[in-house]
């Protein structure tokens, strides 16, 4: 993952509802959850939580799939993985000269 990748994830989950519902969508697991269930969980109107879910999936934090008159939402799995794999790539590497990935 780039910064630039990195930067929009950070933005997307920096708003307190985006993060309750991202973390409402991994605690839902590999099979999502209807906007009808997430919209209950967080307590928001259903243009809110569209609001928010637009934010996260242009983030690549989230997808959408519709199935008739049910549309569920679910965590990219792979994106916050590899957002986590960015934060501690440089883990315990010390503060050398040199040793800096932000060049």
């Amino acid at each position: 993952m780039d910064e630039i990748t990195a930067t929009d994830c950070f933005a997307a989950l920096g708003h307190p509802t985006r993060l309750q519902l991202f973390r409402a969508l991994v605690r839902a697991g590999d099979d999502g959850a209807p906007v009808g269930i997430l919209q209950d969980e967080l307590g928001i109107p259903a243009s809110t939580l569209s609001h928010h879910v637009q934010a996260l999936t242009r983030a690549g934090l989230a997808h959408q799939q519709r199935d008739g008159r049910v549309l569920t939402t679910r965590a990219d799995y792979a994106t916050m993985q590899d957002l986590i794999s960015f934060l501690t790539e440089s883990c315990c590497k010390g503060l050398e000269p040199g040793t800096s990935t932000d060049e």
